[in-house]
């Protein structure tokens, strides 16, 4: 199941934001859920698809109030104890100010995105090392989608397919490997050592098959 999949079945447009997914797959889980439907098989089948959909996106959406609450709660313990400072206690005007100006900022999209880019790339590496490769792709998609223009992300884009055509060598699925492969090369094209890489790759494939 790929991520265009995943949102599919979970009724949601593509990059549709963490609250509608946990919303939708809330819905859906109590309408197909087995002990609502013992005899439905169909229905039984819905459910499988929906969990693992929803697992999936957990994986590559980040919930919109995680980067923003810890920084928010700073800033309200802050505001709190100034409202209850007896009179002696609250600093003078010029304090204030000082205060104000070394309040820490939230981070800056550019952070954020930095911090899901490499989070993203813990992600992918857990999923290649455990050979969960079409979740690995789909992680990695989906980052790419998010960060078009990052070379890096690019070049884990790439290698993520073309390690997952190397195992449908493997598995003799010769007209999907070529796909991935030619992937790969299109994702990165001025990469010279995945070019050689993919290149034996392609080699290998006419020898054996």
């Amino acid at each position: 199941m790929d991520l265009g999949d995943c949102y599919r079945v979970l009724g949601l447009r593509s990059g549709a934001s963490f609250a509608d997914i946990k919303a939708s797959y809330r819905r859906l889980a109590q309408q197909y859920h087995p002990d609502i439907n013992p005899a439905d098989n169909k229905a039984k089948d819905k459910f499988i698809a929906l969990t693992e959909a929803y697992k999936l996106l957990l994986t590559v959406v980040i919930p919109e109030d995680t980067v923003s609450t810890s920084s928010q709660s700073q800033v309200s313990a802050r505001e709190e104890k100034q409202a209850t400072a007896t009179p002696q206690e609250k600093p003078p005007a010029a304090s204030v100010k000082t205060q104000q100006a070394t309040t820490p900022k939230p981070p800056s999209v550019t952070d954020i995105e930095q911090r899901l880019k490499w989070k993203t790339y813990e992600q992918l590496q857990r999923f290649l090392k455990e050979k969960r490769y079409p979740q690995a792709i789909a992680l990695v998609e989906a980052l790419a989608d998010r960060l078009p223009d990052d070379a890096e992300v690019r070049q884990w884009q790439a290698i993520a397919y073309q390690v997952w055509g190397r195992v449908l060598i493997e598995q003799h699925q010769v007209l999907k490997a070529r796909i991935y492969l030619k992937k790969a090369l299109k994702t990165d094209p001025n990469n010279k050592a995945l070019w050689n890489e993919v290149q034996r790759d392609f080699q290998r494939l006419d020898q054996i098959f």
